[in-house]
């Protein structure tokens, strides 16, 4: 279809943060061995869909993934910053369960997924969100009409849902964002259309989501 874009957005391969549960935001670590593997087949099976542009998150964790993309399909690698996983600000670092018992209080406002809340020194989620949005629009609107890769995070790609499918920012999640998962949307000037979701078929083994316990959280 002429003039339409369409997007396949991949989460990075595995790190040994996304197995402790840890918050990475826009700290810069990289991927372990099985998330080296895991993005290896994920840029294999891409290959069948003839990708034109190859764009990622400028943090390594992406950066790594997408360099197996490149390797396969003999694209240049183009970074974008505004493909960067939420700021976290002095929660980074901390598990999980680090965060609920040393902030309890934003704790509870993060799991309410309150647009308007961001932990000390990070990005309110209603602001993550925009940027994300605006950065989608952005490289759909720059390369209309071809087929794009964008390797960016979890919390990304779940903004990229919640813009395509129309749901609102303090809505539970309810879908899947694992390691590698491929996941499919077609833009056109009225917006963005959700094609297909999480797809990990290229992996051997059961796909690890990390990225949260289904109640928005992402690392």
């Amino acid at each position: 279809m002429q003039g339409v874009t369409r997007i396949i957005a991949l989460r990075h391969g595995e790190t040994a943060w996304n197995v402790e549960t840890r918050l990475q935001g826009q700290l810069d670590i990289p991927l372990n061995e099985r998330g080296l593997e895991q993005a290896r087949r994920a840029a294999l099976a891409l290959v069948d869909d003839a990708p034109e542009v190859l764009i990622s998150s400028d943090l390594s964790r992406a950066h790594a993934t997408a360099q197996a993309v490149a390797a396969v399909t003999g694209l240049p690698l183009i970074t974008d910053a505004g493909l960067r996983e939420r700021h976290f600000g002095i929660w980074q670092g901390h598990t999980y369960a680090e965060v609920e018992q040393q902030y309890p209080e934003g704790s509870a406002e993060w799991r309410k997924r309150d647009p308007a809340f961001g932990p000390p020194e990070g990005e309110t989620l209603q602001g993550f969100f925009d940027r994300c949005v605006a950065t989608l629009t952005r490289l759909a609107t720059a390369h209309a009409g071809k087929t794009l890769v964008l390797v960016a995070h979890g919390g990304v790609l779940d903004c990229f849902y919640r813009a395509a499918s129309r749901i609102t920012l303090n809505a539970p999640r309810t879908w899947e964002l694992p390691n590698t998962g491929i996941n499919r949307l077609l833009w056109t000037g009225e917006g963005f259309t959700l094609v297909g979701w999480a797809d990990v078929q290229h992996l051997d083994d059961e796909a690890r989501d990390e990225s949260a316990d289904r109640v928005g959280h992402a690392v």
